[in-house]
């Protein structure tokens, strides 16, 4: 697999990720244990976790398998933090103390020292973001992350924390959806990140699931939109507004006697990106993605597919 440089940086990652929001929920050890294998078997890197994720089940489940499926030095380990669980659910909490106790309980789950990416989960509007990225430096400076970035956030906040961070850190990456469903990023953190030198990792790069075609007559039992965990995660995509486009992917795909899914994304890949995160119940479902990765679109078959897609945006396309 190809590994890539992340933003301006030496960490060169997989662009390819492997996703864990399913670990410990719908996706058990031994199903994670052949992800984790078949993934690292193609040339996959790059890990993506957060302490978020199944209330911190995720990140044990993913410390246990470290070391004995995979060898940790081998892999490029990212986790993420700000969301704190209450008694009532998850609070975001993006405060110095609140991010770096959640740091130290990660390090515990995941049964390593350091993290080799630290990214902060989603803004925290009651706290400054200059206390944010001073948790970030802390984080770098006592050696418990490599390096550090954010996720889900905005344009001008991805240009702050870039100038805070510039001369002892620097801000290595923004993770953030993208996907020919979800095109927003195009406005602002795509064209910051560029100027910045930062690298972007494109979360649900399959529109949640949508892209693959397996919504087009019905719902799966066994799919994520029928989980009781995961359907308003997928209902937003399910929209009248999003079938034309899923319709584009699948007659592309039938012309070039691929699956709807190679198709999608390999079109989020030819975006400039860094690594596309891909997430799996089941290994199966994880090789199928892994089988893209040879897959470049035809110029015009991409630019057909961003035109198709950017009406509904309200922009032209950017790239």
């Amino acid at each position: 697999m190809e590994q890539r440089h992340l933003g301006r940086t030496g960490l060169r990652v997989s662009r390819l990720g492997l996703g864990t929001m399913t670990w410990s929920r719908d996706t058990d050890a031994h199903d994670a244990s052949e992800q984790l294998r078949d993934f690292a078997d193609s040339g996959g890197t790059l890990i993506d976790t957060s302490a978020s994720y199944a209330d911190g089940g995720a990140e044990e489940l993913l410390g246990t398998l470290l070391g004995d499926v995979v060898p940790r030095e081998e892999m490029v380990l990212c986790t993420k933090a700000g969301i704190r669980q209450t008694a009532t659910g998850g609070v975001v909490d993006a405060s110095r103390g609140g991010l770096l106790s959640s740091l130290d309980a990660s390090l515990r789950r995941l049964r390593t020292d350091h993290v080799d990416l630290w990214l902060v989960q989603t803004p925290d509007p009651r706290t400054p973001l200059d206390e944010t990225i001073s948790a970030l430096r802390l984080a770098v400076t006592s050696g418990r992350a490599r390096y550090v970035g954010l996720s889900n956030h905005a344009g001008w906040q991805v240009a702050r924390a870039a100038t805070l961070l510039e001369r002892e850190i620097g801000l290595t990456a923004v993770e953030a959806e993208y996907s020919l469903l979800q095109r927003g990023i195009e406005r602002e953190v795509l064209p910051a990140s560029t100027v910045l030198g930062v690298g972007v990792l494109a979360w649900s790069p399959l529109g949640r699931g949508v892209l693959t075609g397996k919504y087009r007559r019905t719902i799966p039992a066994d799919s994520r939109a029928a989980s009781p965990h995961l359907a308003g995660f997928v209902e937003p995509y399910l929209a009248r507004s999003s079938a034309a486009i899923v319709e584009a992917v699948a007659t592309a795909a039938e012309g070039l006697e691929r699956t709807a899914l190679e198709v999608a994304l390999a079109w989020v890949l030819s975006q400039g990106i860094s690594s596309a995160i891909v997430g799996a119940r089941t290994a199966t479902q994880l090789r199928a993605s892994l089988a893209a990765q040879d897959l470049e679109l035809p110029d015009e078959l991409r630019r057909a597919l961003s035109e198709i897609s950017a009406p509904a945006l309200g922009y032209p396309e950017r790239f």
